[in-house]
């Protein structure tokens, strides 16, 4: 199932657009028969591991066991990872499984998704670790989007986000559930919406809330400040406010020059045909999951200014930061590689 596949009002980096991707991967992806040794499981959201007791359980059972879901590019068991360990203490060859073909962060938030919706459900302790992971890969999330994902209430949500708020980049405008983005300081939307209201006390409160850049409930809680003669901004939002301009923030990364690539994507491309077509590359799994990296690297060589466009303007900065940081481990990956000398024979 891929992102242009789903039917929807929703912005892609919203909590909704993940929650109908969860039910189109469940429900519509046609069913297909994968062999068992082409699966990989190098990720799940549960802290403890797989539950042993539950897999041989689960081989026990007659009756046919619902499809896994799989990520296509990678293999990688994205929901079934009992399921697949119990058809291979059957001896099963085949499993039935349905292919996800969307992105590798997509693929780890609907691994929680679909752990909390059926199935064997995750801890607290596995939701609540689900919920910082959420928060690094999509701090513009809302609570109450984070928690529909993780399974969780916004208020405990709300509560992990604050004891991690010192470790994870910020952002200052959250997305709700209803893909809408808004400001996390409504202060001066509040401030805004209050004199626009003096200004035409019979406008709606959706127009004031389009031109303040509020939700109509807020213009409503300040319409009622206003008519009680009450400050439109609530005394305690005031000094939560002001003790978030206080503290300082995780300092993000100082502008750099830009790099001078001294590769053509041509070069490149020629360089990874060579390794691709090399029999000790291709015909051992370690191998085959560099390819699968390199193959992702080569087609931002290719087209790397697609790429760049195509990034929403608020996930820019955030998508700078992790990619200067996977950067740098290229960087020491190069380095070992030249540094650890080939075995002899070789």
């Amino acid at each position: 199932m891929t992102a242009e596949q789903l039917e929807r009002p929703y912005t892609r980096s919203s909590s909704e657009y993940l929650l109908a991707l969860r039910d189109k991967s469940l429900n519509d992806a046609p069913v297909e028969l994968a062999h068992l040794d082409e699966l990989h499981v190098t990720h799940t959201p549960r802290m403890g591991g797989v539950d042993t007791e539950y897999i041989r359980a689960l081989a026990e059972v007659e009756s046919e066991l619902p499809p896994i879901l799989v990520h296509r590019p990678t293999m990688r068991v994205v929901d079934g990872v009992h399921r697949l360990r119990a058809a291979q203490a059957n001896g099963q060859i085949f499993i039935k499984v349905r292919y996800f073909d969307g992105d590798t962060t997509d693929a780890d938030l609907l691994a929680v998704a679909l752990n909390v919706s059926h199935g064997r459900p995750l801890s607290l302790e596995d939701r609540a670790a689900a919920a910082e992971r959420i928060f690094a890969s999509h701090p513009e999330w809302s609570d109450r989007a984070v928690a529909a994902v993780a399974g969780l209430s916004a208020r405990k949500v709300s509560e992990i986000r604050q004891n991690s708020a010192g470790t994870l980049l910020q952002s200052d405008r959250r997305i709700g559930l209803d893909g809408r983005s808004r400001p996390v300081d409504s202060t001066h939307g509040r401030e805004l919406a209050s004199e626009l209201i003096k200004q035409n006390p019979a406008a709606s409160l959706r127009t004031i809330a389009r031109q303040a850049g509020i939700s109509p409930a807020t213009v409503a809680d300040v319409r009622s400040r206003v008519m009680r003669g009450e400050d439109p901004v609530p005394s305690r939002q005031r000094g939560h406010a002001a003790a978030q301009r206080s503290p300082q923030q995780p300092a993000c990364r100082p502008p750099q020059q830009r790099p001078v690539i001294t590769r053509s994507p041509a070069e490149l491309g020629s360089i990874f045909d060579t390794l691709r077509r090399d029999p000790s590359m291709r015909l051992n799994e370690m191998g085959r999951h560099i390819l699968r990296m390199l193959d992702a690297a080569a087609l931002v060589a290719r087209d790397r200014q697609r790429f760049v466009e195509s990034v929403p303007a608020h996930c820019k900065n955030q998508m700078s930061e992790l990619v200067h940081g996977y950067a740098e481990i290229w960087e020491t990956f190069a380095h070992d590689l030249k540094s650890q000398p080939a075995p002899e024979g070789a």
